[in-house]
């Protein structure tokens, strides 16, 4: 099993896309954070909620880390390439595993990228303005680590709808349906879910209040208590086990046309 992730997390690494996306991931978070601090500053930066909301900027790099985790299982089926890598190891669920944690171990980057980086850049113009930092290195370090944990398994779900669904272009169109759509239509009609939902569960660990979503900022999210983080790291490793067996004993298994 070490050497099938080795040999996977070297396709990353030879990989020009992991790149791109992990570059997109870098700058859309920054430029949405230099926007966001610049924006009414003294509203935002030089409070507890609005420093929260300019960290939460960075939650645009779980979207493309579940996005990063589709291409590492369908690359395979999109070129050709998955008929060579079941030749040299037949039990294909061993490397469905293997590609899961090569894709959390990308996806963690792309939460450390975005975590740092909308962090830094409030922290920036916190000091740029003289603003007294109202939330403290305990806080600000636990969102860190939130951010990292939640693309790992992100990333890791990702894979598995990949697998699942082969196709790629459907399954990168379905993730971004779902994180931007369909959560906030199933938050907003059922209050009970939000903090339930996958991404939702992914922001809360990044420091969201419960009923976050693409189209509702934090600040826009409703009052509730969201899951703990455990809880929420648990939630998403579950789906992320859940819908790698299923793809293990479906698609996975079938032949490769």
């Amino acid at each position: 099993m070490t050497r099938l992730i080795r040999v996977e997390l070297l396709k990353l690494r030879t990989m020009r896309l992991s790149y791109g996306l992990l570059a997109a991931a870098a700058g859309i978070t920054a430029i949405f954070a230099v926007l966001n601090a610049t924006r009414d500053q003294d509203a935002a930066i030089n409070t507890a909620s609005g420093l929260n909301t300019e960290v939460l900027v960075g939650v645009w790099a779980l979207l493309l880390s579940a996005i990063f985790g589709v291409i590492v299982s369908s690359s395979e089926f999109r070129h050709s390439t998955a008929t060579l890598t079941y030749l040299a190891t037949p039990r294909r669920s061993r490397i469905l595993v293997a590609k899961a944690i090569a894709a959390a171990c990308g996806g963690a980057a792309f939460g450390l990228a975005g975590g740092v980086i909308a962090t830094g850049i409030g922290l920036i113009f916190v000091a740029a303005h003289g603003y007294h930092l109202a939330l403290g290195a305990a806080t600000l370090t636990r969102y860190a680590a939130g951010y990292v944990v939640a693309a790992a398994l992100l990333a890791a779900i990702g894979c598995g709808v990949g697998s699942l669904i082969r196709s790629q272009v459907a399954a990168i169109i379905g993730v971004f349906v779902w994180t931007m759509v369909i959560e906030s239509v199933l938050g907003g009609l059922f209050h009970a879910v939000r903090g339930y939902l996958p991404y939702a569960a992914a922001t809360t660990l990044a420091g969201a209040r419960i009923g976050y979503s693409m189209f509702q900022s934090a600040a826009g999210a409703s009052a509730g208590t969201p899951l703990p983080f455990a809880a929420a790291a648990a939630l998403l490793a579950g789906l992320a086990v859940l819908f790698c067996a299923v793809a293990a004993r479906t698609t996975v298994a079938r032949d490769v046309s």
